[in-house]
């Protein structure tokens, strides 16, 4: 197994009244509450921890998301062009450029392509379904949103694999008629590619494409089923198998000396669930496209969001909520109350000293089937630098080497 540390470079400092008096932080918050000089000391932090990384073996990723205080990447590429240049060693993965907003595929193809020659073929591309706030902050139409996804895939793919000068491409979404990069990437055909979805629908795509499947935080039964949907996929159009290297997860993660140092400042990791979720309801997920013709009973009965937590601590949840495939709304509502001991039981946290967050992890890659790569969403809200580089060290030196053991092997 391998291992790839991201932080969304989170801005936490707004006052607490103004929060919660906000409609929604990820999309309407005036940015007059954003100090650049507080912004330009997190991003010198966050890219010190990326170069640690780098320093200690452990590969990295960078992710992207719009108008909010969950995240001030909203230039994915840029981020990813300077650890192509700043790394030296590790594996970068972009999850990514959200494509179905872009208006030109060409062009993500021409910044991945750039990114993969400056750091001599070592990027992953990751490609994530957009949404919410996404939609208006990139004043895009929502309206068939996941067709132009599986469409810019396609542009891209074939604008980084095509060496044979110019092709046009006129497609239902896209038309472009004039399609010749320079440069070709590094890694040919191209670099690997990874999906973010869970959905049965988009889990099948992701395995008839073949492509690295990566979940996000949707514990255990989403995981397995995503998983199931992927390769039942594969199995029903004849293809062969494939192994466990195609399939990854993303959790929060952090490692102290103790149980008690990794459990206290690991819950700071929840801000990001318990505070950055608070969202402005958006009426676009009612429109045609956005979502699977059966998902779309359970989004009518979605309230709106309760209004963020002071604190991590939240009620347990009942058997039977944990037995459900929760809808996307019904999952904002439960993070945003979740507790340290309820995200731990769901999989979505892994904290504590290095052998119990490996028995941890272990316990979750037996249950959801096996997996090839972990994603350690390692720093987010209030935790400190200091903490996120200890954490990174303890994790790299006692738990990372444990989990290289993990052989491949096919997925089942």
């Amino acid at each position: 197994m391998d291992a790839w540390w991201q932080c969304e470079v989170p801005y936490p400092f707004v006052p607490r009244e103004v929060l919660a008096a906000a409609q929604s932080v990820r999309g309407s918050l005036p940015n007059r509450y954003c100090d650049p000089r507080i912004a330009a000391d997190l991003f010198e932090e966050v890219i010190d921890e990326f170069l640690l990384c780098d320093d200690l073996g452990m590969n990295v990723l960078a992710i992207e998301h719009h108008a909010g205080i969950n995240s001030l990447l909203g230039a994915n590429p840029m981020l990813v062009g300077i650890l192509a240049r700043q790394t030296k060693k590790v594996r970068i993965l972009s999850l990514g450029t959200l494509v179905s907003l872009r208006p030109d595929p060409v062009r993500v193809a021409e910044e991945y392509a750039t990114a993969d020659i400056i750091s001599r073929g070592r990027l992953d591309i990751g490609f994530v379904k957009s949404g919410g706030t996404e939609m208006p902050s990139a004043n895009a139409n929502p309206v068939r949103n996941e067709e132009r996804y599986w469409e810019a895939i396609d542009l891209i793919t074939k604008a980084l694999s095509t060496h044979d000068g110019p092709f046009s491409w006129e497609g239902k979404h896209f038309t472009h008629r004039h399609v010749n990069i320079w440069p070709r990437p590094w890694q040919q055909p191209h670099p690997p590619m990874w999906s973010a979805t869970g959905d049965p629908k988009s889990a099948a795509e992701v395995g008839l494409r073949g492509m690295r499947h990566v979940l996000v935080l949707r514990g255990v039964e989403g995981t397995r089923r995503a998983y199931q949907a992927h390769r039942q996929a594969r199995r029903d159009a004849g293809l062969p198998p494939v192994t466990t290297d195609n399939f990854a997860y993303a959790a929060f993660v952090y490692v102290g000396d103790t149980e008690e140092e990794g459990r206290r400042v690991g819950s700071k990791l929840l801000w990001f669930l318990n505070t950055s979720l608070k969202s402005a309801p958006q009426h676009s997920r009612f429109m045609p496209g956005t979502a699977p013709p059966e998902a779309a009973p359970q989004i009518y009965r979605n309230g709106p969001p309760p209004e963020p937590k002071a604190t991590a601590d939240a009620p347990t949840l009942t058997d039977a909520e944990k037995g459900v495939a929760p809808s996307a709304g019904q999952n904002a509502r439960r993070l945003m109350s979740i507790g340290v001991d309820e995200a731990m039981a769901m999989g979505i946290l892994f904290v504590g000293n290095p052998d119990g967050v490996y028995r941890q992890i272990m316990d979750f890659h037996d249950k959801v089937g096996g997996f090839g790569h972990l994603s350690l969403v390692g720093r987010t809200g209030f935790m400190t630098h200091a903490e996120s580089e200890k954490s990174i060290r303890l994790f790299s030196k006692e738990v990372l080497p444990r989990l290289k053991e993990i052989k491949t092997v096919e997925a089942v």
